[in-house]
């Protein structure tokens, strides 16, 4: 457990009035977010444009100290910032921008974490097949102290049974903070399609998608981004985690929901029956790359049992939400439709995610 410091109170009606001061019109207040050295770790930074940019690519490229965020030697420290995907600012509203960067070194290469260089590059290649993504994004809510939210301090909840899609302040605990996320979301122009209590009490799900190629992993990142803001609003801090109670409490993942053109059509099962069998050849690549530990991080969570398959087998199945993959109920009745990916981890890097998955079952 992390430690018991609890954060600095600071009036919220203060600063609402310094927000609701008129901003100038000639000037746009934009967020640059990018992932740290950790490969799971969200950094941003501000800064004044003297126009509004409709595209990413109208920001300029911006630089810090990587030497900070473990990207970089302190002699060497410069990194770029390179937009690339623009959103409208929930947080301060107006025109003010929210965009989405991948990291350069000074020699203009990618740094080691930055995995949307290579997923772009695949995104490209199969652009004709319009891969599709949708990503069930579990995470859960910590109070300060570092336990989940809402659980005895001395102790632990009822088990697992009434708290999935619960309703009830004795089932349910920071929904406040999930409506406000949602919102925040939709206003800033993330496909986000819903969101869920999950089985564990302190347990959420928010699901992003439909969202084709490189879209998923841009949405996805600011989807957590925008979480992790809205969180630092009600005092309550958010882990990715996937397993951040052990025993016998429900881990957490990203299951990825995929599909391509052929598979959406008619007769397209036959399609993903394809693909499925692609992917049972190359387990141990994707469990590599379905966490930043390279399977460190699921080893904990894919036991076989709360709803996960074996880290160590593959498996598929109907409506099998025990199995690696699973195949939606619907989808088997209809003959086509997409797959569920259940490996990914809830702190998974999506380009990772949906890389490989392009990779292994249309590239080869």
């Amino acid at each position: 457990m992390a430690s018991k410091s609890h954060p600095v109170k600071t009036s919220k009606t203060v600063l609402k009035r310094f927000l609701d001061l008129e901003q100038p019109k000639e000037y746009c207040q934009v967020e640059y977010i990018w992932i740290d050295g950790t490969g799971e770790g969200i950094r941003s930074k501000g800064r004044t444009l003297d126009f509004v940019p409709k595209e990413a690519k109208e920001c300029p490229i911006w630089n810090y100290d990587g030497s900070s965020t473990w990207q970089s030697d302190g002699c060497n420290s410069d990194l770029y910032l390179y937009p690339r995907a623009l959103f409208k600012d929930p947080f301060r509203g107006g025109n003010n921008k929210l965009v989405m960067c991948d990291v350069y070194k000074h020699n203009k290469e990618p740094v080691e974490s930055n995995k949307r260089n290579n997923c772009a590059d695949v995104m490209e290649k199969a652009k004709d097949l319009a891969p599709w993504f949708g990503i069930e994004q579990e995470y859960s809510l910590l109070d300060f102290d570092g336990y989940p939210l809402g659980w005895p301090k001395q102790g632990f909840p009822g088990p697992q049974g009434p708290y999935y899609c619960g309703v009830g302040s004795d089932k349910v605990y920071g929904r406040d903070v999930v409506e406000a996320h949602y919102r925040a979301c939709l206003y800033a122009g993330i496909t986000i399609s819903g969101i869920n209590a999950e089985v564990m009490p302190s347990q959420w799900e928010f699901q992003v998608g439909p969202c084709e190629g490189i879209k998923m992993g841009d949405e996805l990142w600011v989807a957590r981004y925008i979480l992790l803001r809205v969180a630092e609003e009600f005092d309550v801090r958010v882990t990715f985690d996937p397993k951040p109670i052990p025993g016998n409490w429900n881990g957490a993942g990203a299951h990825c929901n995929y599909s391509t053109k052929p598979m959406r059509e008619d007769g397209g099962l036959t399609e993903i029956e394809k693909a499925i069998d692609k992917l049972s050849l190359k387990q141990k690549e994707h469990i590599r790359a379905y966490d930043p530990k390279n399977g460190q991080d699921n080893a904990r969570r894919l036991l076989g049992s709360h709803e996960t398959s074996s880290i160590d087998q593959f498996s598929a199945g109907v409506a099998n939400r025990g199995a690696s993959i699973r195949i939606p109920r619907q989808v088997a009745e209809d003959k086509k439709g997409y797959l569920e990916d259940r490996r990914p981890a809830s702190n998974c890097d999506p380009y990772s995610v949906t890389e490989i998955v392009v990779r292994t079952t249309v590239l080869e």
